[in-house]
């Protein structure tokens, strides 16, 4: 049975300041904007690691003071940091990234510490608590190891917190349990060792990147009845103007830059055609690809928050895509010439 969800999923990293520090009242407009808007009890994905809890702190005390009941809004909380105190002049944790934190986190993946990261973060959430919750970034966290042996007891660690969270579901203590990676492979890894509800891919399945293995185990997913989220869809903003492709800045000097800098200007020039949007036609497909049943978005701006909901339901015509095939700017996916399933 799918666990139900939206089709569009608010991110909160900007609650964050993830890359910019931005007013309290700027963040409670975001909010609120998301509660107005989203179809159906919204549901929100928030992390420890987000300014190393800020995230969650601010999404608790702006719902309060929305008068928003516990029983209305869903929070995903993804674990593996945990809030310290901050005894440096920066936070030690994903440096220059986070702007103007009061304090820093450190990672905690095992059966202890993921419960301690999961009972901190509704502390944290105040009057609120994460009915959904997962292991965040667990290819990161496999990726520091330097030799098989020690990559087999950091994926022991991940199997270990798994087993925490499904004590938590057990207790009627989350709704839930997931799993969120930019390696796809990883959640595959993880999928056939833990019973998920959902899975949230991210940086994976984009307009541009779209590997047909990947579009396979989300079919496979789907039919084993595990949803899935699709998350940055934009490839950390590159598809939509910004010169950073994943989040890692692009020179235009290299073979590999110039190549993505071309493919995006013919995008765009494929999107003036047809007077639609980059962001719609990324959202559209990424939403399309079966088996998908939500998207989720971020914003430091309030008012992107509806027309970010709104690209759920724009009609994005056959001809555009036919265009984009022909241009050899996608491949020849049977998705996009039906309604989606």
């Amino acid at each position: 049975m799918f666990f139900q969800l939206p089709p569009v999923i608010f991110g909160t990293s900007g609650l964050g300041n993830i890359y910019e520090a931005i007013p309290y009242e700027v963040k409670r407009a975001i909010v609120a904007e998301c509660i107005a808007h989203s179809p159906g009890i919204p549901v929100f994905d928030s992390a420890g690691k987000y300014g190393a809890g800020l995230a969650l702190e601010v999404l608790g005390q702006c719902l309060k003071e929305l008068n928003v009941k516990p029983e209305d809004v869903i929070i995903s909380n993804k674990l593996a940091w945990y809030q310290t105190e901050l005894k440096t002049p920066e936070p030690t944790f994903e440096r220059d990234i986070w702007k103007e934190l009061k304090n820093d986190a450190v990672q905690k993946i095992s059966y202890e510490g993921i419960l301690e990261c999961f009972h901190q973060g509704n502390e944290l959430l105040g009057d609120y608590n994460s009915g959904m919750a997962s292991v965040h970034d667990p290819d990161e966290y496999l990726a520091t190891a330097a030799t098989p042996e020690e990559e087999d007891k950091l994926y022991s660690d991940i199997l270990d917190a798994y087993r925490a969270l499904q004590t938590l579901k057990e207790q009627g203590q989350v709704a839930s349990i997931g799993v969120g990676s930019k390696d796809w492979k990883v959640i595959q890894r993880i999928s056939k060792d833990v019973k998920l509800d959902w899975v949230m891919i991210a940086n994976s399945l984009t307009l541009h990147s779209h590997p047909a293995d990947l579009i396979e185990f989300i079919a496979d997913l789907h039919a084993k009845g595990v949803s899935v989220v699709n998350s940055a869809v934009f490839n950390g903003g590159f598809l939509i103007g910004s010169d950073f492709y994943n989040y890692r800045e692009v020179d235009r000097n290299t073979p590999e830059g110039r190549q993505l800098f071309e493919w995006r200007a013919s995008f765009f020039a494929v999107c003036k055609e047809f007077h639609i949007a980059p962001a719609e036609a990324c959202f559209n497909f990424g939403f399309r690809v079966p088996g998908v049943v939500s998207v989720a978005l971020s914003t430091t701006k309030p008012e992107k928050v509806k027309r970010n909901v709104e690209m759920s339901t724009k009609e994005i015509p056959v001809e555009f895509w036919d265009s984009m095939i022909n241009k050899g700017l996608i491949g020849h996916e049977s998705f996009l010439v039906r309604d989606k399933k």
